[in-house]
């Protein structure tokens, strides 16, 4: 008996020291999007080209669409705005008037006038999709063509062509994406991981963007810095996150003291109190994968 015990014990540990996680940085610059225009099924593929001044959702777009039962590819150019999308086909002059496009197009001021400046090229057809970052519906509008003007939409809840993609790839063969449950900024490195009877704790360190918009607030900052704690399930089913700052443009957190343990296992940072926050403290446990706050 006591020999059955000590096997399932080696073979137990043995699993779990065999687990394996992963994390995978993929940047995706083209998308393909399946929707409908005047309920006719569609198919759509979009790709980045090219920052139009100094947000990068604000850029321009090139790609093809096509009615999935004759799959003859029409090719479009146009603008990303803030999740809209605003697409054209110039017929026989696509590649000409593209470049037209591109250059009558050159602040985030001409963004907002995309429609009129296209529309003086004489485009064959218009494709208008509204839509924004609340994940809450579809993106719809309406396709032209000579005097028609039909409805379209996309089967999407996120529009968005240029993707930070971050993959936990979990034991179990799970696998999630940070992208779609913490934020869209990526910029996640992989710690380390722990599993105890309270479930499974993955350790992230994080160094992002403080905005996308670079001429606007904290653009020019050097971004948003610290670690998150993932929570799992025993059977790795995620539960929730928790974030820790140590630097941030945003909440204006600067100047943070640093302290580390012999090992290098533990990790200390002491805030000072402001005039918001009391000061406090929280050390980053890199061996067990936690995080404990602290007042100072």
């Amino acid at each position: 008996m006591k020999k059955t015990l000590s096997l399932l014990f080696s073979l137990s540990l043995t699993f779990l020291l065999c687990q394996k996680i992963e994390l995978k940085k993929v940047i995706d610059s083209s998308q393909i999007f399946k929707g409908k225009i005047a309920g006719n099924p569609v198919t759509m593929q979009l790709s980045y080209d090219g920052i139009i001044d100094c947000h990068q959702y604000q850029h321009f777009v090139k790609g093809w669409y096509y009615y999935d039962k004759y799959k003859k590819k029409i090719p479009l150019t146009g603008v990303y705005d803030l999740a809209n999308l605003h697409l054209y086909n110039f017929g026989s002059q696509q590649d000409k008037k593209s470049k037209i496009l591109h250059k009558n197009i050159t602040n985030l001021q001409l963004v907002a006038k995309t429609d009129s400046i296209a529309k003086k090229l004489k485009p064959n057809e218009i494709l208008i999709l509204e839509s924004d970052y609340s994940d809450k519906k579809e993106a719809a509008g309406n396709f032209q063509i000579g005097n028609k003007i039909l409805p379209a939409k996309l089967f999407t809840k996120d529009t968005r062509i240029y993707r930070y993609n971050n993959y936990l790839f979990l034991p179990n063969n799970k696998k999630i994406n940070t992208y779609d449950f913490i934020n869209k900024l990526g910029g996640n490195k992989l710690i380390s991981f722990i599993s105890d009877k309270s479930g499974n704790r993955v350790l992230l360190y994080f160094e992002e963007l403080s905005n996308f918009n670079f001429c606007g607030m904290c653009g020019a900052g050097d971004g948003e810095k610290g670690y998150r704690v993932l929570y799992f399930t025993n059977d790795w089913n995620f539960k929730k996150y928790e974030e820790f700052l140590i630097e941030s443009c945003i909440e204006n957190i600067y100047d943070i003291k640093q302290t580390k343990s012999k090992n290098r296992k533990m990790l200390t940072y002491k805030f000072n109190k402001t005039e918001s926050t009391p000061a406090y403290t929280f050390t980053v446990d890199i061996k067990n994968a936690s995080i404990t706050k602290s007042k100072k």
